[in-house]
């Protein structure tokens, strides 16, 4: 089983409902999961975004350039809320969603892997340990960055906080 990267955009009444009412989360994500499942979107139109298992990586790579935002984890963690998988969502205030939007248009994707070998994330043990070890190519990690630079864009347009965890 992986640990996969999911996020989910709030306006932020919601976000004070789910952090009012963490048991009441699930459902309130579930719809918007749901929604966006029902009639796919672009990141710029969705709701909702999964990485796959590049979290991590994705991760690592911004912290190595310096990233003012921890957009792969989540920097406030949802007070008494459940483990939604691989321990309990994490969210980003409306304002930490504006930085990071801004932040991400600054970098290309490109630009975030350039440089980097898949033996510096086995070394740094980066999860999925075996695709670096296996010397699998950043490709889909950048493709993924790529998806949340409009995603994080679009929240941050719309005045969206944001929901993260790892299921």
């Amino acid at each position: 089983m992986s640990m996969i990267g999911e996020y989910v955009r709030v306006t932020p009444a919601e976000l004070e409902r789910v952090l009012g009412d963490p048991e009441g989360a699930p459902g309130l994500v579930g719809r918007l999961v749901e929604a966006d499942l029902r009639r796919p979107r672009t990141p710029s139109a969705a709701r909702s975004l999964g990485i796959g298992t590049a979290w991590d990586a994705l991760g690592f790579l911004l912290r190595r350039v310096g990233f003012p935002v921890d957009i792969a984890r989540g920097e406030e963690p949802v007070p008494g809320a459940d483990d939604w998988g691989y321990g309990p969502p994490r969210h980003l205030a409306a304002d930490r969603v504006g930085e990071a939007a801004e932040a991400l248009a600054k970098v290309s994707g490109e630009e975030l892997v350039a440089g980097v070998t898949p033996r510096e994330l086995a070394d740094a043990d980066v999860y999925p340990g075996v695709l670096w070890r296996r010397g699998e190519s950043l490709d889909h990690v950048r493709g993924h960055y790529e998806a949340l630079v409009p995603f994080f864009a679009a929240a941050a347009r719309d005045g969206d906080a944001m929901l993260v965890w790892r299921d």
